[in-house]
């Protein structure tokens, strides 16, 4: 495996590429954005992400990575493209699997029989079959002959460098050639970690199972939170001294669910069987609907809706600059359809605008600020709790406790 290539340089990708660069392989970053390709070849990269930067120096100055935004011949192929949803005519949630098809299509247009391709995107059940069948009908090679895994990643934005060298990564391959070839490969990227090898559906299975056990279970923390607030009692609080059991643990309810996977992952699961995701299914709605309770709650708070409302936070979560799916951001929507001005700090967004919501620097948000919502624990507004609390303000995530 003399060259690797690794499609989408985004919040996956790019770390994936680097890493893979700094265990001695040959990588090769692809990606369809030419200013992304531009970005990087400049010695930038595009996305916050504790450590990435050096280590994307020491990949580069190592000789190892490299960027091109037309795809080569490769021994190893990564797809890490976005795997988004959409709502059909119904309502219905559905995955949106272009971006994964059209990689395939490009991929079987110049691999050979020898190729291993890994898919790494976050897929329904069986959605590498059908890149396998894709690979087919480009390459012309039988589909199962072909060297296909999943291997779904398992990081987590703001550890990721760590989380690439020490998590455990399931290996779903398609052949036994397939499941070698991809061991091979992370166990010279792996330190603590080890390799666990099953078959393709059980892979992507595995994925979406850790991320709706991640959305039960803040469902649960979300809806504790409105049932503490009927009855007038403290929800963190309460959850602090339940979780004083040895065998309680309940997360920290917030603002809802973001990011890619969690908000995301469970509804692939519903797709296919919404006769038996019923759990499931009652956790993803309890925690799409938490934007509009926080929203009733800052609504009634105000004393007049002539206010202007600061949203402290427009990320996914703490410390990071990932907007994807954001709960704070369909907040900040929800108030501005009832006329109230709404602006936001979001450090790791660029000043200006961001979905339409006025992002400004901290000190000038303050000043403009008649209320506040806490949405994110970011560290710069951790270090000025003391200020927010000259201000009224609804806290969502028990920041200011």
């Amino acid at each position: 495996m003399k060259k690797i290539t690794v499609m989408g340089l985004g919040y996956i990708g790019l770390p994936t590429a680097i890493t893979l660069a700094g265990a001695g392989f040959e990588v090769w970053g692809f990606d369809v954005s030419e200013k992304v390709i531009s970005t990087l070849r400049a010695g930038k990269i595009h996305i916050v992400e504790p450590g990435l930067q050096e280590a994307f120096n020491k990949a580069v100055a190592g000789g190892h990575l490299h960027f091109s935004s037309e795809l080569a011949p490769s021994d190893v192929f990564y797809i890490s493209v976005p795997t988004p949803f959409y709502q059909d005519e119904s309502g219905a949630h559905k995955a949106d699997l272009r971006y994964v098809e059209s990689a395939g299509r490009m991929i079987g247009k110049v691999m050979s029989a020898d190729s291993l391709v890994i898919l790494e995107s976050t897929v329904p059940p069986r959605t590498t079959e059908m890149l396998a069948r894709v690979l087919e009908e480009e390459s012309g090679l039988p589909a199962d002959s072909l060297h296909v895994a999943h291997c779904p990643e398992r990081v987590i934005p703001g550890n990721m460098m760590y989380e690439l060298k020490n998590n455990d990564r399931i290996i779903g391959a398609r052949t036994p050639e397939a499941a070698h070839m991809a061991e091979e490969i992370y166990s010279r990227v792996l330190e603590k970690g080890i390799c666990r090898i099953t078959d393709d559906v059980t892979a992507e299975m595995c994925k979406l199972t850790e991320n709706t056990f991640r959305d039960v279970n803040i469902a649960y923390a979300n809806e504790l939170s409105v049932i503490c607030d009927k009855m007038g009692i403290n929800v963190f609080e309460l959850i602090r001294l339940a979780n004083c059991h040895p065998r309680v643990n309940i997360l920290n309810p917030g603002v809802g669910v973001g990011g890619h996977c969690i908000a995301v992952d469970p509804w692939f699961i519903y797709e296919q069987f919404p006769e038996e995701a019923k759990v499931i299914h009652a956790s993803r709605l309890r925690n799409e609907n938490k934007p509009r309770f926080v929203a009733g709650k800052v609504l009634g708070a105000m004393k007049k809706v002539s206010d202007t409302v600061l949203v402290l936070g427009l990320s996914y979560k703490p410390d990071v600059d990932d907007l994807r799916e954001s709960p704070s951001i369909e907040l900040c929507r929800l108030l501005q359809e009832k006329g109230v001005k709404v602006i936001a700090c979001e450090p790791f967004a660029p000043a200006g605008e961001v979905s339409g919501i006025p992002n400004l620097p901290f000190d000038d948000a303050m000043a403009q600020a008649d209320f506040i919502v806490v949405t994110l624990g970011h560290s710069l507004f951790r270090d000025n709790m003391d200020r927010i609390r000259e201000k009224p303000y609804f806290d969502c995530v028990g920041m200011m406790v």
